[in-house]
């Protein structure tokens, strides 16, 4: 059974081209054709690259840097970190999107490139990101940010390591955020499988399926069984207190396979006292902000400079 009558017709042009199903013999074509299709070309803000080590002494992590012309201090900051199910991807990808942001708020956009699996398995990305957003808040002086103004955000799986990262940091007695921005962040490492809490027949059927996200599950977990204190390093739906973390601003559409996890972390957070800014917008599916043009794309555009600004300080 298909549930394509769902689907809101501005978002025909995705129908077109659906995903392919990952596997360990495609995953590199994949992987280059994901990178092709996300090159959004040169950043119009100010571009520059440093690396920096993790705390475990593994190889240097790239972080894509874009900051507004004309020099400033105390400036907001975006630490951002890409999607692609934790095994697709790299921090370049949207660069001139980075860049824009960096423009439109008046802020530096840090874009961290983590590791990704399975090459390297949980907790090879979060430590990565974990190391970024240490050297952000450690040289926020030099960069111009006012370390007060500081958010968190990430798209699917970087929306996903995001919300992990804010308990990481919670828990390590690291850098506080402002705000985690989660758009259709992926949290939940059962959804789609047979442990999955909130079966959902009508999710999942486009873009992101049941199967990649299996796959990409499976291949960051490698052997780690998330069972410890760790686990909502892991999958940020397992952590077991969320107490005590920045605001959110969470955003999906309502046939994405996330849709169910993002209802249920919203309300943990809800329950936990965090304020929750949460949109869904009606027969999207993921990725739906990629058509440009359609209704939700703009509403959701609107929805996520709003927050954004409300965020970073601008009135």
């Amino acid at each position: 059974m298909t549930y394509r009558h769902l689907v809101d017709p501005a978002l025909a042009p995705m129908l077109e081209n659906d995903f392919p199903t990952l596997s360990a013999a495609n995953l590199k074509d994949v992987r280059a054709a994901v990178v092709h299709l996300f090159d959004s070309g040169p950043s119009p803000a100010i571009r520059s690259v440093v690396r920096v080590r993790t705390r475990d002494g593994s190889p240097d992590v790239r972080l894509i840097i874009h900051t507004p012309h004309g020099g400033g201090t105390n400036r907001p900051a975006i630490f951002f970190i890409h999607g692609g199910g934790m095994v697709l991807g790299d921090a370049a990808m949207g660069e001139s999107v980075h860049g824009a942001l960096a423009l439109r708020h008046e802020a530096v956009v840090v874009s961290v490139d983590y590791r990704l699996a399975p090459e390297t398995p949980f907790p090879g990305a979060i430590e990565d990101c974990f190391a970024g957003l240490k050297w952000l808040f450690a040289n926020a002086s030099e960069l111009g940010v006012d370390p007060s103004r500081v958010v968190l955000m990430g798209e699917s799986a970087g929306g996903g390591l995001a919300a992990s990262l804010a308990q990481l940091s919670r828990d390590e007695g690291g850098p506080r955020a402002r705000a985690q921005i989660l758009i259709y962040p992926m949290l939940d490492h059962r959804t789609g499988s047979k442990d999955d809490p909130h079966p959902n027949p009508v999710t999942g059927e486009f873009s992101w399926s049941r199967e990649n996200n299996r796959f990409g599950w499976n291949a960051l977990r490698g052997d780690y069984v998330p069972t410890d204190a760790r686990a909502g390093h892991f999958s940020a739906a397992l952590g077991r207190d969320l107490s005590n973390l920045p605001p959110a601003f969470i955003a999906t559409g309502s046939l994405d396979l996330f849709f169910e996890e993002i209802l249920e972390y919203s309300r943990r957070l809800c329950r936990a006292g965090v304020p929750v800014e949460l949109h869904s917008y009606p027969g999207a599916i993921h990725g739906f902000n990629s058509v440009p043009g359609a209704w939700m794309t703009e509403s959701f555009n609107r929805d996520l400079d709003g927050a954004l600004s409300r965020a970073l300080g601008k009135r």
